[in-house]
């Protein structure tokens, strides 16, 4: 690791300190797309006038931002060969957890947020549904989450929103911006400031929930699990 990433590690470890903003940890487990969804949030979150430092974890590089007292830490999750966020990414006050509109994606972040689960005792999971063709289609996909969370791992899975199918999203691309600074008026980056503004409003943890992984090891192995049906 060079100086430059250890500079950019360092720093990312002195904001999960001390941060007096939130601190979102973003999770793509078998979305590809997650980065750039990440980007077009942090976007949507400057233009709600929020000062926005974006970390990709996957690559140890920083976007800097503003850092006054208001700021949105959005990190680019990496998780390790067992599934885990790292250490330091493990102390968010947010995880949010981004999955595709399909079969597969959605079983694969179910596996993915109860991996999250038992090895951090998270009690709440934020997830983003992204390229719905519809409202009605990722509502549905929201209420089945939470419904298993609920009943197979007294998780809280609570729906950030959904992100809709857009071809502008092609065209931001080979433009090399974002969807939200490139084509603002598209249904996606309207999608993307209706995130934002309830990512703004989610309530911060108390204090006293931060040691979830404390109180979990205190308490033994997990309960079995039993898998659910997602449709």
């Amino acid at each position: 690791m060079n100086a430059a990433v250890n500079d950019q590690a360092n720093g990312l470890r002195r904001l999960m300190a001390v941060s007096p903003g939130r601190r979102v940890a973003v999770v793509g487990c078998e979305h590809a797309g997650v980065a750039i969804v990440t980007r077009n949030l942090a976007a949507a979150l400057a233009q709600e006038g929020k000062d926005v430092l974006l970390f990709d974890e996957q690559s140890n590089s920083q976007i800097p931002g503003a850092l006054g007292a208001g700021r949105v830490v959005l990190i680019h999750a990496k998780l390790n060969e067992s599934g885990a966020l790292s250490p330091l990414v493990a102390r968010s006050d947010h995880i949010l957890v981004v999955l595709q509109a399909q079969a597969a994606s959605i079983k694969a972040s179910y596996a993915c947020i109860k991996r999250l689960h038992t090895t951090h005792a998270l009690e709440r999971i934020r997830v983003l549904v992204d390229g719905a063709a519809n409202a009605a289609e990722a509502q549905r996909i929201l209420a089945n989450l939470a419904d298993a969370g609920r009943r197979y791992l007294s998780l809280a899975v609570e729906p950030a929103g959904w992100v809709r199918a857009d071809p502008h999203l092609a065209r931001s691309q080979r433009l090399n911006v974002t969807l939200v600074d490139a084509f603002g008026s598209s249904p996606a980056a309207m999608d993307y400031l209706q995130v934002a503004r309830g990512l703004l409003n989610w309530p911060q943890p108390r204090a006293d929930n931060k040691s979830g992984v404390q109180r979990f090891a205190a308490a033994g192995s997990p309960q079995r699990i039993c898998e659910p049906a997602l449709h």
